[in-house]
């Protein structure tokens, strides 16, 4: 049974993240889940002064969090490039590989392709189905890489759409 869920995403780098999460966790619970957002886990306390130390404390809390939900909900959009927040990537990856759901949202429908043609020209190549380096755009119709996309449970929209997503997913299981 799901009734926590991990909110995985750059969101944690908004200027207002703390009341960011808030938001988050207060929709959560509106679809009957404990949102767990990474601030949770407060770094001040830990901070050594050493960088790579308060890294490290990071990532342990982020995984100790992981571990403690049920689920994932994560902001998959683009983040600084083409492509989302690759924390996120690794926390997405982190959790299917333990077997936990995981429902992503994204802004706008259409392919990978497609979603970077729109939004992102000056990474498009010449050619059609390249990029401005001549690589290959992936091209499956799936509105992220495939890696993220086909164990994912993809949403159009954002963070409440995809806890409608996740709320009717679960109902209809106990139909």
């Amino acid at each position: 049974m799901i009734q926590s869920l991990y909110l995985a995403g750059p969101d944690i780098f908004r200027p207002d993240a703390v009341a960011h999460g808030e938001r988050l966790k207060v929709l959560c619970a509106r679809y009957g889940f404990e949102g767990l957002f990474p601030l949770d886990a407060q770094v001040a306390g830990h901070a050594t002064g050493d960088p790579r130390e308060t890294a490290q404390w990071i990532y342990r809390a982020d995984l100790g969090l992981l571990e403690a939900a049920d689920a994932v909900l994560a902001n998959l959009d683009f983040f600084r490039g083409a492509e989302p927040d690759s924390g996120t990537c690794f926390e997405v990856g982190y959790a299917i590989a333990r077997g936990k759901p995981v429902y992503g949202y994204v802004p706008e429908d259409g392919s990978l392709a497609e979603r970077i043609r729109r939004r992102c020209p000056r990474y498009l190549g010449e050619r059609a189905g390249v990029d401005a380096q001549g690589w290959e755009m992936e091209e499956f119709g799936l509105p992220l890489n495939l890696m993220l996309a086909v164990p994912s449970a993809v949403v159009v929209g954002d963070a409440e759409a995809a806890l409608r997503r996740l709320r009717a997913d679960i109902d209809a299981r106990r139909l």
